[in-house]
């Protein structure tokens, strides 16, 4: 059955308002009920005002290189579709043609972290490494839908930056230990963290796991070295996981006995496919935690480093990693 039109909702309503009067001669309609204001608008719109001067940028620096286009294009690309997520329901210009990219005006004010505006694909990355942390930065303050989009986009920013060859560390971030034991002396984690937390937990083992033959089909040398990185680095995470969820009085979910994998693995090429796949699978469960209260800040690190992963395994990410699948 299609949903019913704004004109009938208010057709009904000032028919149920007619019979509640009984006969009264008063046929003033009732006035409609005001809509809740968005409490993100504030953070939507500093958003935007990042995203439209990073749309500037890109497009500077395609007019001075042009030979960059097909690359550049593509991450331009992948920034419109960040501003069409954090817009949301706010009245606002399309980002799709070069000319739109350039206007504030969306937010009344300038982007709070902008540069200069960028001439070379040195500085575009630089710019993309500072408008993924005016992303986490707005991470406490958002609603949990929209604190899921800001840990996607900025990691999908941080993964811009190393294509554009810079890879700077980000900001120091609370290590996966350091973490469990701050959240866990705060306290039983509420039930939907929890949940979320199972989830990730979840999809560690599973990584864990799948690294385990990933290394086993790869050659002595670089490629050896990332999986038994990557490897350590999700146990690492495991373990925090399972202890921040025992101290918060929960059952940690175990490791299945074993795991299907999405295809044959038999040689260094489908190894490092595998590897990807595990990144990209993480990055979903780690922005469903990016929307807890507790554990956003580690959701989004986790978030990030997923995703720098996959694409450094070759997986094509999309411009909203982790929230692909319900795009």
């Amino acid at each position: 059955m299609p949903a019913p039109t704004r004109r009938t909702l208010l057709a009904l309503g000032a028919l149920t308002g007619l019979q509640l009067l009984c006969g009264c001669t008063d046929d003033h309609p009732a006035a409609p009920k005001p809509t809740a204001a968005d409490p993100d608008r504030p953070l939507r719109l500093r958003q935007l005002a990042a995203t439209d001067a990073l749309l500037a940028d890109y497009d500077a620096v395609l007019a001075a290189a042009p030979a960059d286009a097909d690359r550049l294009g593509t991450l331009r690309e992948d920034v419109a579709r960040h501003r069409e997520a954090l817009a949301g329901t706010l009245p606002s210009p399309s980002a799709a043609g070069p000319s739109a990219s350039g206007s504030a005006s969306a937010s009344g004010s300038a982007s709070p972290t902008a540069g200069p505006t960028a001439r070379t694909a040195a500085e575009l990355a630089a710019a993309e490494q500072r408008t993924a942390a005016l992303r986490l930065a707005d991470l406490a303050a958002a609603s949990p839908e929209l604190a899921r989009t800001l840990a996607s986009v900025a990691a999908s920013d941080a993964a811009h930056a190393a294509a554009l060859g810079n890879t700077t560390a980000p900001a120091p971030s609370p290590s996966p230990s350091a973490s469990a034991s701050a959240s866990a002396s705060a306290g039983a984690l509420p039930a939907a963290d929890t949940a979320a937390l199972q989830a990730a937990l979840a999809a560690e083992h599973a990584a864990v796991y799948g690294y385990g033959v990933v290394g086993a089909f790869l050659p002595t040398g670089p490629q050896r070295e990332d999986a038994r990185s990557g490897y350590s680095a999700h146990q690492a995470r495991r373990d925090a996981w399972q202890r921040l969820l025992a101290a918060g009085g929960a059952s940690p979910t175990a490791a299945a006995p074993g795991y299907r994998l999405p295809f044959a693995v038999k040689d260094p090429a489908t190894a490092a496919q595998l590897a990807a796949h595990l990144e990209t699978q993480l990055t979903a469960a780690y922005a469903d935690l990016a929307a807890t209260t507790a554990l956003r800040e580690q959701a989004a690190a986790a978030l990030r480093e997923a995703a720098l992963r996959a694409a450094h395994w070759g997986a094509d990410l999309p411009a909203l990693p982790g929230l692909a699948a319900a795009s």
